[in-house]
């Protein structure tokens, strides 16, 4: 009786190779996709918190007039926390507004964080000082949908997610995969023997 063996196919050494490079090729460039977006979420957020920081410091027309810049006497934190109407802060935020305490802190915080996102340095620690100043600005338009004079929305439309929520989601995944070598000086910064040392600064 005759006996039927199973056909095996037996790949050719240069065939497995040239398999192997295509998947060592296909792994490299699914991680620098992954890299490169998220470097690009880093750098694009950390422009949010740089530009906010430029405009209410020089006033530069767009949501800080000229005459109401930090550089001219202006506050920038009395018109948005006085205006504060509800919410379960409401009476802090009413309290710090105007406060030098208060500017310097937020200032220094709109420019410490956006000028680590753009440059790759201290992402982790610079994300989650993010999303706390982006949730305290959260509580300041709560309840979601807040009406001035005409009936115009003067806080957030929305009542789950607004904008400081996609920010905080942002900054979630920025601080989680880091990519701060790319377009950035992650890997300098790394090195650094004060942050060798204290990782929580990475």
């Amino acid at each position: 009786m005759a006996t039927h063996m199973p056909h095996v196919r037996i790949a050719h050494p240069r065939q497995a190779e040239s398999d192997q490079a295509s998947a060592g090729t296909a792994v490299l460039t699914d991680t620098f996709v992954r890299d490169a977006s998220i470097a690009l979420i880093r750098v694009g957020t950390g422009f949010l918190f740089l530009w906010a920081f430029l405009d209410k410091t020089f006033g530069l027309g767009y949501s800080t007039p000229s005459g109401k810049a930090w550089i001219h006497g202006g506050s920038p934190t009395k018109g948005f926390l006085a205006s504060v109407n509800a919410g379960p802060f409401q009476s802090w935020f009413n309290a710090w507004a105007g406060h030098m305490w208060a500017d310097y802190l937020f200032m220094i915080a709109l420019a410490g964080i956006g000028v680590a996102l753009i440059l790759g340095i201290g992402v982790r620690f610079a994300s989650l000082c993010g999303i706390v100043l982006v949730t305290f600005m959260w509580f300041a338009v709560f309840p979601p949908a807040k009406y001035g004079a005409g009936g115009v929305a003067t806080g957030s439309t929305n009542p789950i997610v607004d904008e400081h929520v996609m920010d905080a989601f942002a900054l979630l995944a920025i601080a989680v995969f880091g990519a701060a070598n790319r377009f950035g000086l992650g890997a300098w910064w790394a090195r650094l023997p004060l942050v060798s040392r204290h990782r929580s600064l990475l």
